[in-house]
């Protein structure tokens, strides 16, 4: 474990709170595996982008992966909140299948 502190989050629940800007928080329903393999597939994504950057490189291909990503976690998108359980299981199994 790294011994960061977790972010603030807002009362809801529903943000989390960094340098005083709210963001959306990761839906609290999703597994921890299936989070922890989404989180794996954003990060790779981020990778992604920096490294089309650096290359010169279109990074679209990897930024629509990191939306794709972030999506599947709740964290852009249709609200979390807003969704049923159902709906929500398959935002995040459609996660999962995307290509990469």
């Amino acid at each position: 474990m790294s011994g960061r502190e977790p972010p603030a989050r807002t009362e809801d629940g529903r943000f989390i709170v960094v340098g005083g800007r709210r963001w959306r928080a990761t839906d609290p329903a999703i597994p921890e595996e299936v989070a922890a393999e989404l989180r794996r597939v954003l990060m790779a994504a981020r990778r992604d982008v920096g490294t089309a950057l650096r290359a010169g490189r279109d990074p679209a291909p990897a930024r629509r992966r990191v939306h794709a990503a972030k999506v599947a976690l709740g964290e852009r998108g249709t609200p979390w909140w807003e969704q049923d359980l159902d709906e929500r299981r398959a935002r995040w199994e459609a996660g999962l299948h995307a290509p990469e």
